[in-house]
């Protein structure tokens, strides 16, 4: 006879099954696109023309390279096992309220002015995560400086595939106006937004801190903005560069997340 705790460890293990299908579903198809769209733009540029590719370039005027989109493919484990959790946290903060998040890094200081308002459900997962000490002493694991111009953190694998075991909504799409021509918005210096699979309502942990206006198609919550101390902290990491001299990947200038609040105020 089966117990009602095996019962329940089983629904959870399904559960996580179907998860994990449809996350390598996911990953299977963003990797399918971005295939298609680095051929496609690397024909563009060989002819002298310049794009915006959905992957979103730069308008810093070199449009010379792209750069893969902002992605947290979150890896999430069967509720049993403590590694992380299933469903989305309940909404515990006043969306009324200002909040802020102070990232305490091994580079300096970052404050964060959230907006509680119109990301009610991205502030309340910080929230939740940064009091359990989730993004303590990890790793900010991707830099990009070329194309989109942005710090990407909040993996506590550090590899670019980890997050909590759940996902929340997408919030305030529309909250950098409206999509040009190119289908891009831009991500203004200072903003820090939510990454995600690129498919809808698939964010999880990882977010990016944007240190040079980037264009992007407005698929990522913005949900915050940096201090002027906090985005000097992040452009001395963007001139840095990356290891091995690339334009994405782990930054020259390591940046561990060593403490990260979430307060009321």
């Amino acid at each position: 006879m089966v117990s009602s705790d095996q019962r329940r460890r089983q629904l959870a293990r399904e559960k996580f099954e179907r998860q994990q299908e449809r996350r390598e579903q996911a990953r299977k198809k963003a990797r399918r696109r971005n295939t298609i769209i680095a051929a496609a733009l690397a024909v563009v540029l060989a002819a002298g023309a310049a794009v915006y590719a959905s992957v979103g370039l730069s308008d810093d005027g070199s449009g010379s390279d792209a750069a893969a989109a902002p992605e947290d493919v979150s890896s999430s484990a069967p509720p049993e096992t403590g590694k992380g959790e299933s469903a989305e946290p309940k909404m515990a903060i006043d969306q009324k309220a200002a909040y802020t998040m102070s990232l305490k890094t091994s580079q300096g200081d970052i404050k964060v002015t959230m907006d509680a308002a119109k990301t009610p459900h991205t502030v309340n997962s910080f929230k939740h995560l940064a009091d359990k000490g989730y993004f303590d002493d990890t790793k900010c694991h991707r830099l990009t400086t070329a194309g989109i111009l942005v710090l990407q953190c909040g993996d506590p694998e550090g590899t670019g595939s980890g997050g909590p075991g759940y996902t929340i909504p997408d919030e305030n799409l529309t909250g950098l106006g409206k999509a040009g021509a190119d289908g891009t918005v831009t991500y203004k210096a200072g903003t820090v937004a939510m990454a995600n699979t690129s498919q809808p309502n698939t964010g999880g942990s990882q977010f990016f801190l944007v240190y040079k206006d980037s264009k992007l198609p407005p698929a990522y919550t913005p949900f915050g903005t940096m201090d002027a101390a906090g985005l000097e902290v992040v452009k001395a990491v963007g001139a840095a560069g990356v290891e091995g001299g690339a334009s994405d990947g782990a930054p020259k200038k390591a940046v561990t997340l060593e403490k990260v609040t979430v307060a009321k105020g």
